[in-house]
């Protein structure tokens, strides 16, 4: 599939905010990872917000990443005036 993103925005709630070079845009809910040893340091909110685009995938400063397609795939399509 090999989506890649165009923006992304870490909110309050551990969600993502993803647009999608083909102009989609979907919402991930990070919470329930954050139950597995690797994604538990991003129960910091202040780290979690450090999320950056790296295209194909995204990563947090303490090397954690999630593919976009993973992002796409189990997203949530939202409402284009929704999402920053």
């Amino acid at each position: 599939m090999m989506k890649r993103i165009m923006k992304i925005h870490a909110n309050d709630d551990w969600t993502l905010d993803v647009s999608f070079t083909d102009g989609t845009e979907r919402r991930f809910d990070v919470k329930p990872l954050l139950s597995c040893e690797v994604f538990k340091p991003l129960r910091n909110i202040g780290l979690f917000k450090t999320v950056r685009n790296a295209g194909y995938f995204v990563e947090w400063a303490n090397e954690v990443d999630l593919s976009a397609d993973t992002l796409y795939l189990e997203g949530v399509q939202t409402d284009p005036q929704g999402v920053r």
